[in-house]
């Protein structure tokens, strides 16, 4: 979700004016996720890299995303959408911890929509995580070194029950995957729009899924290996 800062710039307003903004956006694409059956959606809200901004400018971003989980909560739970996390959580000042773990207890039997924050979230060190995790394993003798697959690795990330994405969209013309979920984003198609996130409506949501329908994903394959339908998996 790029973009907030230059959205916000280019007004003459605080850059904290473009991330409340963005909210919005965000409201925008849950519903509309909600409405037309997406099963996961993943937002990412915050990264392990943006602690290093200024400190005016992280008070205000958690000062926000508190807000905005009291806010929510009424809403989840009557639209049936579950809220979940993924990051360094440890790091979240502790009453925005607090609530967002009230937020994902209150919601964690809804069945509907699941909305996943990366907060305080790095790719990199997701994986460092995990291996660390199969290391402690390996030395505890419940695995050996030369039986880890894939499947371990996968199962010992934050995303560990979560589906890989189908479909990733990036804001504000920007080409690069910035740390978020490279293990995950092996197979996943990469959309980019020079739209600020603030910008970002249901029309330009819905071209971008319209683009999404119309590859060929063949995972490796070759176009006459796939089969008449691939299962369509989790869209973020």
């Amino acid at each position: 979700m790029d973009g907030n800062g230059r959205w916000a710039q280019r007004r003459n307003l605080g850059r904290v004016e473009g991330h409340k903004r963005g909210r919005d956006a965000v409201e925008t694409v849950v519903e509309t996720c909600r409405e037309i059956g997406i099963s996961y959606v993943t937002l990412y809200a915050f990264s392990t890299e943006n602690w290093q901004r200024p400190s005016t400018e992280v008070r205000a971003l958690m000062a926000l995303l508190q807000r905005y989980l009291r806010s929510e909560l009424t809403q989840m739970m009557e639209k049936n959408v579950r809220l979940r996390a993924v990051g360094d959580l440890e790091r979240l000042p502790p009453k925005v911890r607090e609530s967002l773990d009230n937020v994902i207890a209150a919601t964690r039997h809804n069945t509907g929509l699941t909305v996943i924050l990366a907060l305080s979230y790095g790719a990199r060190e997701e994986i460092v995580h995990a291996a660390r995790t199969l290391a402690l394993a390996a030395q505890r003798g419940e695995l050996a070194p030369q039986d880890i697959t894939e499947r371990h690795l996968t199962q010992a990330l934050w995303t560990a029950d979560i589906p890989d994405p189908d479909f990733l969209i990036r804001t504000s013309g920007e080409f690069r995957l910035s740390n978020f979920l490279l293990w995950q984003l092996a197979y996943t198609e990469l959309y980019v729009t020079d739209t600020f996130w603030p910008d970002f409506t249901r029309d330009e949501f819905l071209r971008a899924l319209a683009n999404y329908q119309n590859r060929e994903r063949r995972f490796g394959r070759t176009a006459e290996q796939q089969p008449l339908s691939e299962p369509r998996r989790a869209t973020r």
